[in-house]
C-alpha cells in the first residue's frame, strides 16, 4: 500500500494529524470520510481539496466515504464563520443534497465492486429518525459543555471576535457532526474524519463520540489539511465574477481553465503539488524548468491543462485551449462570425453591459456620441473623442476615426459590436 499520508505530506496538503493516524494507515486498509456541506447545489474549487484526498486515497489502497450533509445542512457550521448562517427551506437543500451527489459522481465511482469502493451517503438518512429528547439523552449526555465551549469556532463567537454570539442551533453543530463519525464508524468500520483545519474542532468533538460511545478502546482518528490560500493572502477559489465553480453551466471551461493560467508564479508552484496527481519527480521538473524561463508560464500551462482535465475532460480542455488562443490572437471580424455566438459570448461575456437599439444604428451614432452618451463605455464625450483621437479605438477589430458612423452594418452575430480600447481593454455592445 503507498503511504498515503507521505503522498499529502509532501504536496503540503497536512495541517493536524492525530497521534497514530499514519500507523492505522500503513496497517490496513481504512476507511476515511469527509463531509460536504450542501449550501449550493454545485461545488466550486474550493471543494476540489477534499475530493482530490479523497481520490488520493482510494488511489493508496483506502476506502473513501463522501458524506452530503442533508442534515448539517439545515443547521450550518459555525466554523469560520462570523454570523449565523440563513436556514436553507427542506425544498432548497433536497435540491442541493441532489446536486452535489451529481458533482461528486464525477470523480468518485460509488458503483465500482472493488473492495475499496467509494461510498456515498447523506446524514440525513439516519439523523431524520431522532427525537430531540433521544439525541440529548443518547449523544449530548457524552460530551461536556465545558469541552464544547473550547472550541476555537465557539470561543470567537462568543467572545465576539467574531460576530455577535452563537445560537443554540449552531452550538450544537458539532455533537451532530461527531455523531456521524459515530455512525459511520459503527455502520462502515469508519476510523478516519479528514476536513481542512477549521473542522479541527469538530472532527476531534467525533473522535471524542466515537471513544464515549464505544466499548473501551475503540479507535478514531483525525486529519486535516490546511485551508489553500493565494500568494497574496487573499482567498482562495474567486474570480472576479465570483465563485468559480465545478460545473460547465456555472463557470464555462474557458473562463475554469483561464483561472488556472492566470495564477501567479508562487501559487502555481504550490497548486501544481496540490490539484494534480502529478509525481514529485515530474513536479519538481516542471518547477526547474518554469524556473528557466517564467516568460513562457510552463507551470501555469501544465497546471490549468490538469486540473481541466480532471475536473471537465479532455475534448473541453482542447476547446478551451482554442478559445484562449483565439481570444489572445490578431483575430479579425471574419474570425469572430465564423464562431457561434456561445463561443463568442463566453469569451467576451464579461465585458458585456452597454447598449444600443436597432432604431439608432440605423440612423447611425457618431462614434464620440456611442462611446459617451448612448454606451457610458466613456465617462463623457471628452474622453471618448480623446481616444479616437489617439487612434486608440477599434469596432470589431478595425480602427476608426473621428467622424465615423456607429451603424447596423457594425452588427456581427446579429446582436454584437466589439469596442477595443488600446490593447487590451474591451467592451461588448448589445444590440437591442
Amino acid at each position: 500500500m503507498k503511504n498515503f499520508v507521505e503522498e499529502l505530506r509532501w504536496r503540503g496538503m497536512v495541517h493536524d494529524i492525530m497521534p497514530g493516524t499514519e500507523e492505522q494507515l500503513n496497517k490496513e486498509m481504512t476507511t476515511a470520510y469527509i463531509g460536504f456541506d450542501p449550501t449550493s447545489d454545485s461545488l466550486h474549487i474550493g471543494s476540489l481539496v477534499p475530493i482530490i484526498i479523497l481520490v488520493h486515497l482510494q488511489k493508496c489502497g483506502h476506502k473513501p466515504i463522501a458524506l452530503v450533509g442533508g442534515a448539517t445542512g439545515m443547521i450550518g457550521d459555525p466554523s469560520g464563520k462570523s454570523d449565523e448562517r440563513n436556514l436553507l427551506d427542506e425544498a432548497a437543500l433536497e435540491k442541493n443534497v441532489a446536486g452535489i451527489k451529481r458533482v461528486l459522481s464525477r470523480f468518485l465511482d460509488f458503483n465500482s465492486a472493488d473492495a475499496n469502493a467509494p461510498v456515498l451517503v447523506n446524514n440525513y438518512d439516519w439523523m431524520k429518525e431522532f427525537s430531540f429528547i433521544g439525541f440529548v439523552r443518547d449523544v449530548g449526555k457524552r460530551i461536556t459543555v465545558n469541552y464544547m465551549m473550547a472550541k476555537d469556532s465557539v470561543k470567537k463567537r462568543l467572545t465576539g471576535e467574531a460576530g455577535s454570539g452563537m445560537s443554540f442551533t449552531e452550538f450544537t453543530y458539532q455533537l451532530i457532526q461527531g455523531y456521524d463519525f459515530y455512525h459511520l464508524h459503527k455502520e462502515y468500520n469508519c476510523l478516519l474524519q479528514l476536513g481542512g483545519s477549521d473542522q479541527w474542532g469538530n472532527i476531534t468533538t467525533g473522535t471524542e463520540l466515537v471513544r464515549r460511545m464505544n466499548d473501551e478502546g475503540a479507535k478514531a482518528y483525525a486529519m486535516t489539511c490546511p485551508l489553500i490560500t493565494k500568494a497574496d493572502g487573499s482567498k482562495f477559489g474567486k474570480s472576479e465574477g465570483g465563485n468559480v465553480w465545478l460545473d460547465a453551466d456555472k463557470t464555462s471551461v474557458y473562463k475554469f481553465y483561464q483561472f488556472w493560467l492566470n495564477t501567479s508564479d508562487a501559487d502555481a508552484e504550490k497548486y501544481i503539488k496540490i490539484f494534480t496527481f502529478l509525481s514529485k519527480e515530474e513536479i519538481d521538473a516542471l518547477i526547474e524548468e518554469h524556473a528557466t524561463a517564467p516568460h513562457l508560464r510552463v507551470l501555469q500551462k501544465k497546471l490549468a491543462e490538469e486540473v481541466t482535465t480532471f475536473v471537465h475532460s479532455r475534448e473541453d480542455l482542447e476547446e478551451a485551449v482554442k478559445r484562449s488562443v483565439f481570444a489572445f490572437s490578431n483575430f479579425n471580424r471574419e474570425d469572430m462570425e465564423n464562431e457561434s455566438e456561445e463561443f463568442f459570448t463566453d469569451i467576451f461575456g464579461e465585458f458585456m453591459g452597454a447598449e444600443i437599439t436597432r432604431e439608432q444604428l440605423q440612423e447611425g451614432v457618431d462614434i464620440v456620441l456611442a462611446l459617451a452618451d448612448t454606451t457610458n463605455i466613456f465617462p463623457s464625450r471628452g474622453k471618448a473623442r480623446e481616444a479616437v483621437l489617439a487612434n486608440a479605438i477599434s469596432i470589431n477589430k478595425e480602427k476608426v476615426a473621428e467622424g465615423y458612423l456607429l451603424s447596423d452594418k457594425d452588427i456581427i452575430l446579429g446582436k454584437y459590436i466589439l469596442v477595443q480600447h488600446g490593447k487590451k481593454k474591451y467592451f461588448v455592445i448589445t444590440v437591442r
